[in-house]
């Protein structure tokens, strides 16, 4: 799997939720509305879901392995972290 794009679509520090991402995987399909969430230990990676008629939220689109798991989860991060930085560093130049 190629992850050929990662955009950072929105950042917040409201309770836990800090950004909301859109991946492009292989240049052939997009996915939306991926959350990134401050843990109760570390950030994670919410993939877009929807609520169902019972309530509960399931996931309209997730990775099968753990292994494919774990890339999209570090290259979104890796991007996340990359982005506050360079933010940050522009703040304390200002």
């Amino acid at each position: 799997m190629n992850i050929s794009d990662v955009r950072i679509r929105k950042t917040m520090n409201e309770a836990r939720l800090r950004a909301v991402v859109s991946l492009t995987v292989e240049n052939s399909l997009a996915i939306h509305d991926i959350k990134i969430i401050q843990g109760d230990e570390r950030l994670f990676v919410a993939m877009p879901s929807r609520r169902d008629d019972a309530g509960n939220f399931r996931d309209i689109v997730h990775p099968i392995s753990p292994e494919a798991r774990e890339k999209l989860e570090q290259e979104i991060l890796s991007v996340y972290n990359g982005f506050i930085n360079a933010h940050s560093q522009e703040e304390a130049l200002s």
